[in-house]
């Protein structure tokens, strides 16, 4: 099974050059299932109805989630009702949607889990112990996709050496910049501690530089808008043999000019 995972997708540049990349990468690589963290995908902060529907249209079939799930505050009128959407799963109970969903795919179940770390971020639920519970309720599932939206290395590292040989995959997102260390680790799972973004090449994270350097040297509030110019997309593809178990995790990156 190949799982195509799309890093995240800002703004309106970011969801036109997913669409563009997308319509030759679904051609070459003939992914079983397309998953992409869409939670900056409108004007950089939350996700519209119709961010999400142009997605869907684009071929992705999974949307995860993180810090900005609520920004956008059309998305309380449907995120309950549509099973596609994955937020954090670390969430206390009773939060709108849902933290991890499960699709078939080519007669299989995959299970797709969405949590977000702590360390500089909301203090959710522990990510540790709502993975293990939904691991633990779902045991004959063994085609498991994590994105851990955080902040720090440290954290993805932790919990994708935590699960290593009990999912899938750890994918992590969330700061925008991809990393070199894409790998199978020990028992079959594929991990990168960020898989990049899909989205301006020359802002800053895929905004306007101008902004987000005046604050820097400030410390004044302003307003972030999502940059122009090329854009960058950022992925990674990853192949599953017949038990859940990856055998490879490839890095994918293309440019718009």
């Amino acid at each position: 099974m190949n799982i195509l995972f799309l890093g995240d997708i800002v703004g309106e540049p970011g969801r036109r050059c997913a669409q563009e990349i997308l319509t030759q990468l679904l051609k070459d690589l003939r992914p079983d299932l397309v998953v992409a963290n869409a939670e900056n995908a409108t004007r950089g902060k939350g996700l519209s109805r119709k961010s999400a529907e142009e997605l869907y249209d684009a071929g992705i079939e999974i949307i995860t989630m993180g810090n900005h799930t609520w920004d956008q505050r059309q998305i309380f009128e449907f995120i309950d009702d549509d099973r596609r959407i994955v937020r954090p799963l670390n969430y206390p109970e009773g939060t709108p949607g849902r933290g991890y969903t499960i699709c078939r795919v080519n007669q299989v179940d995959v299970l797709i889990v969405n949590v977000m770390g702590r360390t500089f971020l909301s203090q959710l639920n522990c990510p540790f112990a709502a993975l293990d519970e939904v691991l633990a309720r779902h045991p004959q599932i063994r085609h498991v996709i994590v994105d851990v939206h955080a902040e720090t290395t440290s954290e993805k590292l932790a919990i994708g050496w935590a699960f290593a040989g009990r999912v899938s995959a750890v994918i992590g997102t969330h700061t925008h910049v991809p990393t070199a260390d894409a790998r199978v680790l020990p028992g079959g799972t594929a991990y990168i501690t960020d898989v990049g973004m899909v989205g301006p090449r020359d802002g800053i994270l895929g905004m306007r530089r101008e902004p987000v350097i005046e604050r820097m040297r400030t410390h004044l509030p302003n307003r972030f808008e999502v940059a122009d110019g090329p854009r960058q997309f950022c992925a990674v593809s990853i192949e599953l043999d017949s038990n859940g178990r990856a055998t490879s995790i490839t890095p994918i990156y293309r440019e718009l000019v």
